[in-house]
């Protein structure tokens, strides 16, 4: 990354659990975990869309489980959902590539790192975050937050809009927040710039598993290589050659005591070797050595096939502590 980014603004948003998108991501990995609590060796893409009391979900599972996906369904949405589900077997032209050892579909996989914060990730997008877990772990309701950090790196503002909360209590609690960090200056609160917000969740809008990429990935000032991970098993490697993106980023960053680290991971669906390993190390880049990157490969490093996954589609996939983030 060039150092004339940091003479710009840098703003990230994050979402809370109770947003719709969030919620078709818990349902997707749920269902994942399910199957891989039975069957470690499911292949499953699970898609989940909602809003308005309906919930439906769609896509692809082999396995030799039994489970209760309605029960998954309102479990995490309500009791009350309607649940239409409509599964059907993974592809044979697909499951004869991957059943070799070859990767489950192509694409572009990224990995990032950098030193700004414990969690190796860009300031704003933990800032972000902690503010949205700070506030949720009081009113654990939909909501957004954002942070903006001016060039010279002070706090330039905060957003944040949580349901079924009033406009007093939110600002009270960013406060809180922001004492608590310890973050001083002269900052901007937008605190329900739209007015107040009661109506949230699937109750207000429709969601779909997938669609809040750049939350679960780095925020917006890391590219990203497109695909989604919730509802996928680890086969498909668009999730697991992210995770081990991440892994590597991470490995070279302590390694090599460096400041910032891009991993850029490429494959062919059927393939088992990646098309592309790339590493750059503080804007050098070279070819990554001495990690099996072939999917079997991966999934035995990260140990992938157990139910872990309904945690990461809460508040994004790194930076929370999973084993890809050590």
């Amino acid at each position: 990354m060039s150092e004339n980014l940091y003479q710009f603004y840098r703003t990230a948003e994050s979402v809370s659990p109770g947003h719709p998108d969030k919620l078709c991501d818990q349902i997707s990995d749920a269902i994942l975990d399910a199957y891989f609590a039975q069957d470690p060796n499911a292949r499953v893409a699970a898609e989940a869309c909602g809003g308005h009391g309906v919930v439906f979900i769609t896509g692809e599972i082999t396995s030799s489980a039994d489970v209760d996906i309605e029960k998954i369904v309102k479990r995490i949405a309500g009791p009350d959902t309607e649940v239409h589900i409509k599964i059907v077997k993974q592809s044979p032209e697909i499951a004869q590539g991957v059943d070799t050892g070859g990767a489950g579909d192509q694409g572009i996989m990224i990995g990032y790192a950098c030193d700004e914060t414990p969690e190796l990730l860009p300031r704003e997008v933990v800032l972000a975050r902690r503010l949205n877990q700070f506030i949720y772990e009081k009113y654990p309701y939909d909501g957004k937050t954002q942070v903006t950090i001016a060039p010279d790196g002070t706090i330039d503002s905060f957003v944040a809009s949580f349901q079924n909360v009033s406009k007093a209590d939110l600002e009270t609690r960013v406060r809180e927040f922001i004492a608590k960090e310890k973050l001083i200056g002269n900052l901007t609160l937008h605190i329900y710039p739209a007015g107040d917000w009661q109506q949230g969740g699937f109750e207000a809008d429709t969601g779909l598993t997938g669609r809040k990429l750049i939350v679960d990935n780095y925020g917006p000032r890391v590219a990203i290589g497109g695909g989604a991970f919730s509802g996928k098993d680890p086969s498909k490697v668009d999730r697991s050659a992210a995770y081990m993106a991440r892994r590597i980023a991470v490995d070279y960053l302590k390694n090599r005591h460096a400041k910032e680290v891009l991993v850029r991971l490429a494959y062919a669906i059927g393939k088992a070797e990646p098309l592309e390993a790339t590493v750059i190390v503080d804007g050098q880049p070279e070819v990554i050595e001495g990690y099996d990157l072939t999917p079997r490969g991966i999934i035995s490093f990260l140990d992938l096939k157990r139910p872990i996954y309904e945690q990461t589609a809460r508040y994004g996939h790194f930076g929370e502590g999973f084993d890809w983030d050590k």
